[in-house]
């Protein structure tokens, strides 16, 4: 499987392309219709200019010059006008169609599956959202309209140089073939260099993004000047790119330049062969010249915004390219039937690791507080991250009321369960603001009683302006238990019928989780509740503990009873009490030693 997010297709960028513009067609045929007028407006003095010429030739007096140079300074002003005023509606309809960019990037990111931005790396897809949507939007509001703009002026030139003789109109086309060539010769060659300069761009990212969240890890375990090297290696690679890009400009722009004048000498050589033989009038050879040397300033920018459309093209192909990945499960998934929980012959490996879970089994009551223990690398996290529909097994079946989980749509999958982690993240905005991200219509009562049930009231009612206060820089800062009682608050509003907590108290106290945990227990009564666990209470008060060791359920039964086997939680639980061996007093006298797990244990 690919670990990188997908590239659109120049036809998809195409389809794309006319599928904004569509979105705003009125604004879009109303910049046409401006540049048109601007552009033929535009063509006005160069013929006035050759009709000077040839009525003072004839022997016209002052007065004919001075009415004709009225005329073309009144053409001047009405070009500025139009061209201002379509600049303008230019504008305008470039950063609309931005917002809808926007907007359409913001929805794919929230559809992509958590596994599929967790193998790309958060650095592409940061570098998409930031860069290229940035990249995108300077054509839609500056390269997009100058473009056009250009483009009209040029080929209403080109017409213009026909329409006075075609044959002085032929021979400006032939001197600019060189252009032609050049284009050519650049255009076969920038869509893939500016697509790996894109990739190396969001690789240095990606580098830059693990190097600083990791930045603990990194100086605990020694890895500072390995990171350094993996930081070189990206950027040397982005900076060979962008050389790359930069070269295929050097070369693009000299040979343009020089196409410039030839069609101006190329043009002056005919037109005066012609005009020697009396084929064509002075004047209609020199309003030609001024012709063409008007067309230099569009056609340069045509060429110039060219080079940019090129970039901008590659950038729009990888923020459009987030419409060809996965979606996070179907859209009209199937309705599990029940609350029940199962796990079946279950193996799971990462694309560049081993294999994490070895044919586990196992069964999830409705209604049951499950408790799963184990050392670091035993597959509790992945095993989690599958009841959740985050991951998929790659062999057996996870599966809620008869559905599997992967399958379900987002929406459905929300109402059935819900992974709370380590990871949490307070939102800009008012502690309001973060509680309705999960409910929407909830009532201030309804979040106080979601606050109060993690034991977050307390100190929300300290704040300001309780639950209209700011949070963030410009606000009030949190610190890390209480933005994760702020997300687990989010869980309570949520109201799953299944809950997955993976350490999702180990930034609170011992006195502060406990209490959370069993306030959340009290409100999640009736409800599942799956919790993977290193504070040993927590398994302690769960209706039973599932032991994970190398991939494999290996024990799973209530505290008491696993406790009184001796076996592997046993280990921990002495462990964690910081004692030798485990005391009648610790099991429950209504509960024996279990057996070894076995199939009907599984799922009983």
């Amino acid at each position: 499987m690919s670990t990188h997010l997908p590239i659109a297709t120049p036809t998809d960028v195409r389809r794309a392309a006319a599928r904004l513009i569509r979105a705003d067609a009125r604004a879009f045929v109303a910049l046409l219709l401006l540049n048109a007028l601007a552009a033929a407006t535009g063509l006005v003095p160069p013929w006035l200019l050759g009709r000077i010429i040839d009525e003072v030739r004839a022997g016209a007096g002052a007065e004919v010059v001075d009415r004709l140079g009225l005329v073309i300074v009144g053409c001047a002003v009405a070009q500025l006008l139009l061209a201002r005023w379509a600049r303008y509606v230019g504008y305008r309809f470039g950063e609309r169609t931005l917002s809808r960019v926007r907007e359409e990037f913001v929805d794919r990111v929230l559809a992509l599956p958590a596994s599929v931005v967790e193998r790309a790396g958060t650095g592409d897809l940061t570098a998409r959202g930031t860069a290229d949507v940035s990249t995108v939007g300077t054509t839609l509001r500056d390269a997009g309209p100058q473009l056009l703009i250009a483009s009209v002026q040029c080929l209403f030139i080109i017409g213009a140089v026909f329409a006075l003789d075609p044959l002085l109109g032929l021979s400006a086309l032939l001197a600019q073939s060189g252009i032609w060539f050049a284009l050519r010769w650049y255009l076969r060659r920038a869509r893939t260099a500016y697509l790996a300069e894109g990739a190396a761009n969001s690789e240095v990212a990606e580098v830059l993004a693990a190097t600083a969240s990791g930045a603990r890890t990194v100086e605990a375990f020694g890895l500072a000047q390995r990171r350094v090297a993996v930081s070189r290696e990206a950027l040397g690679e982005s900076r060979r790119r962008r050389l790359h890009t930069l070269y295929l400009r050097t070369v693009f722009f000299p040979l343009v330049e020089v196409s410039y004048a030839l069609p101006v000498v190329v043009v002056l050589v005919v037109g005066g062969a012609l005009h020697e033989r009396g084929v064509i009038s002075l004047g209609a050879v020199v309003a030609a010249a001024v012709y063409l040397r008007q067309l230099e300033a569009p056609l340069d920018e045509v060429l110039i915004w060219t080079e940019q459309l090129q970039s901008s093209s590659a950038s729009f192909a990888r923020v459009e390219g987030l419409g060809r990945a996965p979606k996070g499960g179907a859209q009209a998934s199937p309705v599990p039937v029940g609350d029940r929980i199962d796990v079946t012959g279950v193996r799971y490996a990462y694309d560049r690791g081993g294999e994490v879970l070895r044919g586990v089994d196992l069964t999830v009551r409705p209604g049951e507080r499950l408790a799963v223990v184990g050392p670091s690398g035993a597959g509790k996290t992945t095993l989690c991250r599958l009841l959740a529909g985050i991951d998929e097994p790659r062999e057996g079946t996870v599966t809620v009321g008869g559905v599997p989980i992967a399958s379900l749509g987002p929406e459905e999958l929300r109402r059935q369960v819900v992974l709370v982690t380590q990871e949490h993240h307070v939102f800009l905005g008012t502690v309001r603001d973060n509680l309705l991200i999960a409910e929407p219509t909830a009532t201030d009562a309804e979040l106080w009683a979601a606050l109060a049930a993690v034991g977050a009231a307390g100190w929300v009612r300290e704040l300001p302006a309780g639950l209209d206060t700011e949070l963030g820089p410009d606000g009030e800062s949190t610190d890390g238990s209480t933005a994760q009682q702020l997300a687990l608050a989010r869980v309570v509003l949520a109201d799953p019928h299944t809950l997955i907590l993976d350490e999702a108290t180990a930034l609170l106290d011992p006195t502060t989780a406990r209490h959370t945990e069993r306030a959340l227990a009290a409100v999640l009564e009736g409800r599942t509740v799956i919790a993977i666990a290193h504070r040993l209470h927590t398994a302690h008060d769960a209706d039973r503990v599932a032991v994970m060791e190398d991939g494999r359920l290996t024990e799973l039964g209530t505290h008491e009873g696993l406790v009184a086997a001796g076996g592997a939680y046993a280990a921990l639980w002495r462990s964690w009490h910081g004692d030798q061996q485990v005391t009648p007093q610790q099991l429950s006298p209504q509960q024996g030693p279990p057996q070894q797990v076995t199939s009907a244990q599984k799922n009983e």
